[in-house]
């Protein structure tokens, strides 16, 4: 007797033949599912890693604006004795939690009398070396390509060709504060300037063409 003429005993459960489209489609979902599964956690992924990368790239230009306008306090005038130039240092406005001590920055405060001061920019003016103030010879002085100022800022000697920046600075309360957002750069300068206007009356005269020299050409 051949298996298919086999018969069936009595009371055996049936099973249907297997249908290879089911498994197929089931194997297919599988995949669709997995597949949308490593997506999701991937992007996840992702986005956890661009958090940070976004804030160093975007942090600074988002606290710029508001930091332009920092004026920060670098003391009681009674830390600042009339005829003294001291050292002092602020936290730049323009800082993260994970700077540290590079986020400090030191100035030269010069204390000429009453509320009247000079605030310096440490940084020497030909390529940003950090400058001394020696008081007994009243000089500023680089240390890396010897450039000189005098107590006032002003240029004595060496390659700077100008002298030290200086912050703006008010009085306040009976504290020095400085605007301390922006550098004192030539750059920063020349943006706070308005531009050249034509004065009310004002006559402009023209310097007269030269003559030619060959005789032909005057005719």
């Amino acid at each position: 007797m051949t298996p298919s003429e086999q018969q069936i005993p009595p009371g055996a459960p049936l099973t249907e033949p297997a249908n290879p489209e089911s498994h197929k489609s089931a194997g297919h979902s599988r995949r669709v599912f997995l597949f949308k599964l490593s997506l999701l956690v991937n992007g996840a992924v992702g986005a956890v890693l661009a958090v940070p990368i976004l804030g160093y790239l975007l942090g600074p230009a988002l606290k710029k604006t508001s930091a332009d306008n920092s004026w920060i306090n670098l003391g009681p005038l009674a830390d600042f004795p009339e005829g003294e130039t001291r050292l002092v240092n602020f936290r730049n406005p323009v800082t993260t939690s994970w700077d540290g001590q590079t986020g400090d920055i030191p100035c030269w405060v010069r204390r000429i009398s009453g509320n009247t001061f000079q605030v310096f920019a440490i940084n020497c003016a030909h390529l940003g070396c950090p400058v001394r103030w020696f008081a007994q010879s009243q000089l500023f002085m680089c240390p890396c390509h010897g450039g000189a100022y005098y107590a006032d800022g002003s240029r004595a000697s060496g390659p700077p060709e100008r002298g030290l920046f200086e912050y703006e600075y008010q009085v306040v309360s009976g504290s020095l504060v400085i605007s301390a957002g922006k550098m004192p750069t030539l750059a920063n300068q020349a943006k706070n300037e308005s531009p050249l206007v034509q004065l009310e009356g004002a006559t402009s005269t023209e310097a007269p063409l030269p003559k030619p020299r060959c005789s032909s050409c005057q005719s």
